[in-house]
């Protein structure tokens, strides 16, 4: 599983021209899902995503958490992050899950985010063509792959 972290001042995801979920500070969380992927890696990916020091404190240093702040998350399924551009010109997605086992992690996720962050967390809609709008915080990016942990 792999999630691209953008530190956001604010974000927003549409959906045929539908704004479905919109934060301002906060976290906006871009999830690729693989076939092998298991409730283990959403846990230890949530945990880290909920402690991780990427926000400034009042020295302008990065040292505090999105609980710290008590910021807002928006998670947005990207079977993109999965490509594989080894061959060719056209990027191959053979590692990303299938929707039937991708859209219950990705449920579960939002689901034990939400557990973490004791509220409630906005979402894309699985498979649909969206709509991401974002101001990156810094800008601050980050990769988290739940299968190397580094």
């Amino acid at each position: 599983m792999r999630v691209l972290i953008q530190r956001v001042s604010s974000a927003s995801v549409s959906v045929n021209d539908e704004k479905i979920a919109k934060i301002s500070s906060g976290l906006l969380l871009l999830l690729g899902i693989e076939g092998e992927d298991s409730l283990e890696d959403v846990e230890w990916l949530c945990k880290k995503i909920s402690t991780m020091r990427i926000f400034n404190d009042e020295d302008g240093k990065m040292n505090r958490s999105i609980l710290d702040l008590d910021g807002e998350a928006i998670v947005v399924s990207q079977f993109t992050l999965h490509a594989s551009t080894k061959k060719g010109n056209r990027p191959s997605y053979i590692k990303a899950a299938r929707p039937e086992v991708a859209i219950p992690l990705y449920n579960d996720f939002i689901n034990e985010l939400e557990n973490q962050l004791n509220k409630k967390v906005g979402s894309g809609e699985f498979g649909a063509m969206m709509q991401v709008e974002l101001v990156n915080d810094g800008p601050v990016t980050i990769i988290l792959d739940s299968k190397r942990r580094e």
